[in-house]
């Protein structure tokens, strides 16, 4: 079976664009379990050839889908089908740590990385005193390359040295400063993108999202970490194993 004759063909006579109808039949298919996570996808030409089309209408259907988080592109080797991520609520981990168990390269795009005085809500979060030193973080993360998050990460200013400590992982920088929070609280809601937050994570306005807010503690009980992440709701599922509380 060709692949065309699996995902399904273009309709004749159909006004859209052909690179949003082949965008539709994939991510139909993905949606539909037709293409299984990791299953690779057909080089550009091969799809071009299939599908009778050019193979700039195939590279522009393919990049929607990667910034969907639906597709992977792993360089030297090919394009693949991207599951979705899932969150494990009883492990204290951070999304570097998630995605590289996942098989997935994380990297991140800064935003902003800023030192100043805690505000109210940082203060009563951390539990700070008024006017005490924090570093703030704001960044995109990515899985291979697709945008999974927005991260607003605030830090007191005696878990790490200066900004600059911070390269990629967040929770290797404080590690290696011994202060990587050893226990954290988090709690998980349901939030329509703001059209902000669409535009950097490559979504649409009101689109579903997945806000958790982390405070994370050290062993002597200072707190560590304020975090506020926004997720993509199309990418990312939250588990927790349960036990029976008898």
């Amino acid at each position: 079976m060709s692949f065309a004759e699996l995902v399904g063909r273009l309709e004749p006579g159909n006004k859209a664009p052909l690179y949003m109808q082949l965008q539709r039949l994939l991510r139909e298919a993905i949606h539909a379990k037709v293409l299984p996570r990791d299953t690779p996808i057909p080089a550009e030409r091969d799809l071009a050839e299939e599908y009778a089309v050019s193979r700039i209408t195939v590279r522009k259907a393919l990049l929607g889908l990667e910034e969907e988080g639906l597709l992977s592109r792993r360089r030297g080797v090919g394009t693949f089908i991207a599951g979705r991520v899932e969150k494990n609520f009883s492990k204290l981990s951070s999304f570097s740590e998630d995605m590289l168990s996942r098989g997935r390269r994380p990297r991140s795009a800064w935003i902003s990385r800023l030192e100043g005085e805690v505000t109210p809500e940082e203060a009563l979060a951390l539990g700070l005193s008024p006017g005490a030193a924090v570093y703030r973080f704001h960044r995109i993360r990515y899985a291979d390359d697709a945008r999974m998050a927005l991260e607003y990460a605030t830090i007191p200013a005696y878990c790490l040295p200066d900004l600059g400590a911070v390269k990629d992982s967040l929770y290797e920088a404080l590690e290696k400063n011994d202060h990587r929070p050893v226990r954290a609280l988090q709690r998980l809601r349901a939030v329509s993108l703001s059209a902000e937050q669409a535009h950097l994570l490559g979504a649409m306005p009101r689109d579903a999202g997945l806000l958790i807010e982390r405070r994370g503690y050290l062993a002597d009980g200072r707190a560590a970490e304020f975090s506020l992440s926004v997720y993509r709701g199309d990418t990312y599922d939250v588990v927790a194993e349960l036990g029976d509380a008898r």
